[in-house]
């Protein structure tokens, strides 16, 4: 089990995940158990070749002491270790002279069957060691997930607790993938308590060869006497056309830039489901839209929503927390009148030399906002479509959710704050007012009116390959008030199962297979 952890701290030096950090400070109700306040988020590139690092991406302090000095205004402590990307390392150094194991029991995680084992740091081998629960497959041994903090801690310094996961993405290959840290009673400076819940994800382990398989997916084996021109009629393109052609190069460079660096997830199941409403409002409003409106994923959590040209493009955050179809509907409807009302995309990024800047200075490069008077342009026409559309006795829930939405957005300005397009609200001002005014009074203590759901509740993401598919999770019947936690932070419980390669396809031609088939 030690080799195997030293194996994985040498793979990690060479991985530069994405990792993303989303902090909510909790206050007790009396009715509703804990209930967010304040949040705050971070995301950049994980770089543990010289101790844990990471760029950011937002032009703030990331996770090492620029990360801990920031922290300090908001809690007024300090935090140790360097941060909750320091989470993804059980030791730096774990050696079997530093610790003590003790064994527990055998037990499942998903499909995988392994051995629990309490560790503890033995007398005087230094701060920041690891305290807590292990547990580890029996077929390699490899950590497949932690849970405790560290110790013993500095005077005046504190450790947080948190639960630390990892999947297996290649056989015989277990990565980090979700953390989820907690602290309700943490006392400092005598009086005072520490309160929160954070999720980090991190994915994108193998983004040089998503660039590569985009690059080459359409690739076709022909016969050198069989190529010939299938363009329509062999015909240069008109002004109109040409005009189209230039803002699809506009819009296919960003879309391939925001893949590229993990940002967006690669085509695949989700964006079909989307595009299934798209199609739904298209049809029932009798539109015919050249070139096609299509469909991705954003994989960030902040709940955001934007066009890229003709394409439209949603964060997983916003994905997770919409209750309905209806609701979804309302989000792609306003994206749609953007497009049907020709809000197109600045085509100085039809320029491939306007894709050659840093990773992290993404969200300072790429914006697709819009004017306020776009923006009500765009809520005009969406209610338009709504009103056409199979959605259209459906839409009390879209209003509730934009309600809710409303109510927590003093408290959770980092979540609905976008990073590269439009805000769906305010507490002040929400989208498609309209719906707000028709939906019913917002009950948070009514188990059967679901305003919203929790992060996590609805896309499940591949940390290797950045592909996404809806959760396959039951529905549970609410028990309390309590479990509805809408927009809010909850633990990690992943499924576990062992890495699994796809039989090869038969053919030579055609779509380059899914690495991370399972």
């Amino acid at each position: 089990m030690v080799e195997r952890e030293h194996f994985f701290i040498a793979q990690m030096k060479h991985m530069h995940p994405l990792v993303e950090t989303y902090i909510q400070n909790m206050k007790n109700d009396k009715e509703l158990g804990e209930v967010p306040i304040s949040d705050r988020y971070f995301m950049g590139r994980l770089d543990v070749s010289d101790g844990t690092d990471d760029d950011s991406f937002l032009g703030q302090p990331g996770f090492k002491s620029r990360f801990v000095s920031k922290l300090t205004s908001v809690y007024s402590m300090k935090f140790l270790p360097l941060g909750f990307a320091q989470m993804v390392m059980l030791d730096s150094d774990f050696q079997r002279k530093y610790y003590d194991f003790t064994f527990v029991r055998r037990e499942f995680l998903g499909e995988i069957r392994c051995l629990v084992i309490d560790v503890q740091p033995k007398e005087h081998v230094g701060d920041g060691r690891f305290l807590g629960r292990i547990w580890v497959e029996d077929q390699d041994y490899n950590i497949v997930r932690f849970n405790g903090t560290y110790a013993p801690h500095p005077r005046y310094s504190y450790y947080l607790h948190f639960d630390s996961w990892r999947l297996n993405l290649r056989p015989g290959v277990w990565l980090p993938a979700y953390i989820y840290s907690q602290e309700s009673d943490l006392q400092y400076r005598g009086t005072s308590t520490l309160h929160f819940k954070a999720q980090t994800r991190l994915w994108g382990y193998d983004l040089q060869y998503l660039a590569h398989n985009e690059e080459f997916t359409q690739i076709m084996v022909d016969s050198p006497q069989s190529v010939q021109d299938q363009s329509e009629g062999g015909q240069d393109s008109s002004p109109v056309q040409a005009q189209r052609r230039w803002q699809l190069q506009a819009e296919q460079n960003t879309i391939d830039r925001l893949q590229k660096i993990g940002l967006l997830a690669p085509p695949g199941e989700v964006d079909k489901v989307l595009q299934t409403v798209v199609n739904n409002l298209e049809v029932t409003n009798n539109l015919n839209i050249d070139p096609e409106v299509r469909c991705r994923v954003l994989l960030t959590a902040p709940l955001e929503s934007f066009t890229i040209g003709h394409t439209i493009v949603i964060s997983r955050g916003m994905l997770d927390v919409l209750p309905d179809e209806a609701s979804l509907a309302m989000v792609l409807s306003h994206e749609l009148g953007h497009v049907v009302l020709g809000h197109e995309i600045d085509t100085k990024l039809a320029f491939n030399d306007r894709m050659l800047f840093p990773d992290d200075e993404t969200f300072e490069r790429l914006d697709f906002k819009h004017s306020a008077s776009d923006e009500g342009a765009a809520d005009k026409k969406a209610l338009e479509f709504l009103k056409n559309s199979p959605y259209k006795d459906k839409l009390s829930n879209a209003g509730l959710f934009l309600r809710a939405l409303q109510d927590r957005a003093p408290d959770l300005r980092y979540l609905i704050r976008p990073h590269l397009g439009d805000g769906i609200g305010s507490k002040k001002n929400v989208r498609m007012a309209e719906l707000v005014n028709a939906a019913p009074q917002l009950d948070v203590r009514k188990t059967d009116q679901v305003a919203a759901l929790p992060l996590g509740g609805r896309v499940k993401l591949d940390p290797w390959s950045n592909r996404i598919e809806l959760l396959k999770a039951k529905p549970v019947p609410l028990a309390s008030a309590r479990e509805k936690m809408p927009f809010e932070v909850t633990p990690f419980f992943p499924f576990l199962t062992r890495y699994s390669s796809a039989p090869a396809p038969d053919k030579v031609a055609s779509t380059t297979p899914d690495p991370a088939s399972k």
